[in-house]
Order: structure tokens, then sequence, then C-alpha cells
């Protein structure tokens, strides 16, 4: 067990490192929405904020929602490591492991910006990502007037976001021609946790393997003739 516990460890740590560090470079070095292209024009990087879940949905405007589901990741958080120590101790495979720790590390990578962010980074809240209709805090943003800008404080800060898949559906495709391929931006800790949920899924036969009991008529059989 202490052996996986270091392996999963290492594996968290490393993913919490690039997601962070990825984060912070994009915060420095890149203007709201400014787009770099990384492998020609099907996939970009391009800095945005969201002030909600992952892949940038939303979760309401008032200061219980972003509260809400900041508590709802810590939790989430908790009862995940409960349930990776106790699969650890009943000694299944380190895949799943190993699988269990990339969703650990993507909440944890984001839960990480809404903690922490508003009090690294300086707060423009005239910003785009910042506002936030129906949220009742009004700010003066000069010649734009008043505007709603989002709640700041711990665990209400933003998650910043940055890869784009750039493509679209070809025109043949019933239902999906011309439409975007993958809309929605994302970051490390986003592609961490899909990537564990889409392994449980496809593995989950060997993560949990059925067990066959034989039939009663036959362990009694057995019996006799012991």
């Amino acid at each position: 067990m202490k052996k996986n516990l270091l392996i999963v460890g290492a594996v968290i740590a490393l993913i919490l490192l690039i997601d962070q560090l990825t984060k912070i470079y994009i915060k420095t070095h890149f203007f709201p929405g400014e787009n770099v292209p990384i492998l020609g024009d099907w996939f970009l990087l391009e800095y945005i904020e969201n002030q909600g879940m992952a892949f940038g949905t939303t979760f309401g405007n008032q200061m219980w929602h972003k509260l809400a589901l900041s508590v709802f990741r810590i939790i989430a958080i908790g009862g995940i490591c409960y349930y990776w120590y106790t699969q650890a101790k009943a000694g299944v495979r380190r895949e799943f492991l190993i699988a269990i720790g990339l969703i650990l590390a993507g909440a944890t990578g984001n839960l990480i910006d809404s903690m922490c962010y508003d009090f690294i980074f300086p707060y423009d809240p005239c910003m785009g990502f910042n506002h936030l209709e129906g949220s009742g805090v009004f700010t003066d943003c000069g010649l734009f007037g008043k505007i709603e800008t989002r709640h700041t404080g711990f665990l209400m800060g933003n998650v910043v976001d940055m890869f784009k898949f750039q493509a679209n559906w070809p025109e043949w495709m019933p239902f999906l021609a011309g439409r975007e391929v993958f809309p929605a931006i994302w970051n490390v800790a986003d592609a961490s946790i899909t990537s564990g949920v889409i392994l449980i899924f496809i593995r989950q036969r060997k993560y949990f393997p059925k067990i066959t009991k034989k039939p009663s008529t036959l362990i009694e059989t057995e019996k006799t003739n012991d």
C-alpha cells in the first residue's frame, strides 16, 4: 500500500504542478481572449476564465451558488480520498488507483484556483470574465457604466482555462454538419478528470471483476464427497 501511495501521490503532484504552471503562465503572459496556435489551426492556447465547473459550465449568479460549488468540490475530494484509501487497502489494481488519482488531481487543481487566485493575482472587476449579471455587486467601469460583477474572496475565484480544439464536423455529417467538434475550452485539471473517468469506464471489467458463485447443488455435492 505504501508503494501505491507513493506512486499515485507522485502522479497527483505532477499533474497539479503542470496544471498550476500552465495557469500561472497564461495569466501572466496572455491578454484576456488572446489565442496562440500550437498545432496548426486546430489546437490553440486561448486565455479565458470561468466562474463555474469543468469546461466552462456555469452554476448560478449568487454568492451561495459559487460557495456551494466550492464546498461540494471539497467534500468530493474528501470522498475520493477515502474511497482511494479503502480500495488501496483492499488490494485493487494499481492502475485503478491511478485512475482515481487522476480524478482527485483534477478536482484539486480547479479548487486551488477558486481558493487562491483572488489573493494571488490582481482582480479587475471590469474584465469580461468577471461580469456576472444578477450578482447584485455593481462596479463602475467608466465608459461602460455600472456593471454587475462576481463575488470575490476565498472559494470565489475563477478557474483558468486555455486549451481549445478548433475543428468543425464535415458538412456530410447528419445533425452536426459545420458545428464545432468540441467547443469547450479546458485545462490540465479538466483533462485529468476526464482521463480518469474514461479509464475507469473502458477498464471497468478489469477493475470490478464479477465474482462467480457455485450453484448450491454443486456445493452440497462437493461437501458430500468430502
